[in-house]
């Protein structure tokens, strides 16, 4: 089976599927409560007790320092340690919602500096901090390196995945509890994680017929308002009972997405095309170059001399138009340039013309 052919395969397989019955998703499968979210933390720190794999970046050194002086060292001015069992790190690391202080995160720990590795090296206490400043975990603990490195003597080396990046995992305990809006106002509101109108129309209509007329109303083609009671505990199972009803979503926008790089293209639903005839033909052009050497007679006055003889084919296959009818999918659009012999980038190239030309009934993206 050729590339093509396999191309063929696999949107006919993706047609197959998007053209069955549509299936009724949860609306916590198709949208995320406002308020209720995740925040990014960031912290620098050093990791010691490397096995010569640190770094000797200046900020290695001054961290360093400051964290002698806190434990009453003084490191004399001028005097330059070099330690290169320790290395600079940032440390990153998702605060979930309604993370209470006491529990534990996963941590990802990265070097900033020339370290060649952090397998085998521990995180000293490291302070997390969220966008305003504060203080939200302390980070500590052993790294666990899925990457690793060697290097000979004569300057060879080879790595294996990434070995400056480790994880630690519940390397974190949270300190500090992020303030959240759940339980303020009188009402929920849904955000839908593809905006589509109809979709938001059904949403209120299925919760308008379990909770009654007038509970919930779409703001936009993204968010969906429904009246919640003030009570937090009765507000947590009103909510795990929105988030259950089932919602019949819209049909997406026909699109068609083309990756240029792997020659993958990806077909959405209601994609058509109107009348078009398309021709498309391969241009091959072959040059090859053939010097010819001049050398002298023997013990003569002359010199060698390189004369070029380039040699210039230009072969163009003969290509053959097809026609294509009103109301195609896209799948026989793919079958028709298949019967001509087309390459991937071939159909790549049809479709753009015919999106140019007004024929591709279809919002066509290229990645």
């Amino acid at each position: 089976m050729n590339s093509v052919s396999s191309i063929c395969l696999a949107v006919w397989l993706v047609l197959t599927l998007i053209s069955g019955p549509v299936m009724a998703d949860r609306i916590k499968d198709m949208a995320r409560v406002e308020g209720v979210r995740s925040n990014q933390l960031l912290g620098y720190g050093l990791v010691v007790g490397l096995d010569g794999s640190g770094d000797s970046a200046p900020f290695t050194n001054q961290t360093f320092r400051n964290m002698m002086t806190e434990f009453g060292i003084t490191i004399p001015e001028g005097v330059n340690p070099s330690v290169d069992n320790v290395a600079a790190v940032t440390i990153h690391a998702d605060l979930p919602a309604f993370a209470k202080p006491g529990q534990e995160l996963d941590i990802t720990v990265s070097s900033i500096g020339n370290a060649d590795s952090l397998r085998g090296g521990s995180l000293l206490m490291s302070p997390l901090k969220g966008a305003d400043g504060q203080v939200y975990a302390m980070a500590q603990g052993s790294l666990v390196v899925g990457g690793f490195g060697a290097s000979g003597a004569d300057g060879s080396r080879i790595s294996v995945n990434v070995p400056s990046v480790g994880r630690i995992p519940n390397g974190a305990t949270i300190e500090r509890e992020v303030t959240s809006p759940f339980s303020q106002g009188d009402t929920i509101t849904f955000n839908l994680m593809r905006a589509d109108f109809t979709t938001a129309r059904r949403m209120v209509e299925v919760i308008n017929g379990t909770l009654g007329e007038g509970m919930a109303y779409a703001q936009d083609a993204t968010s969906v308002s429904v009246k919640a009671p003030r009570d937090p505990s009765q507000r947590v199972s009103f909510l795990s009972l929105l988030e259950n009803l089932e919602v019949d979503p819209a049909k997406d926008a026909a699109k068609v997405v083309i990756n240029s790089r792997t020659g993958t293209i990806v077909v959405g639903q209601s994609v058509k095309v109107s009348p078009a005839a398309v021709t498309h033909g391969n241009l091959t052009v072959t040059i090859a170059e053939n010097p010819e050497v001049d050398q002298p007679e023997p013990f003569g006055q002359g010199e060698t001399v390189v004369t070029p003889n380039s040699q210039i084919a230009i072969t163009e296959e003969p290509a053959r138009m097809f026609q294509f009818g009103p109301a195609v999918t896209l799948n026989e659009i793919v079958q028709a340039v298949n019967q001509v012999g087309a390459a991937p980038g071939d159909v790549m190239a049809v479709l753009e013309a015919l999106k140019q030309a007004g024929a591709l009934r279809a919002e066509l993206i290229v990645i």
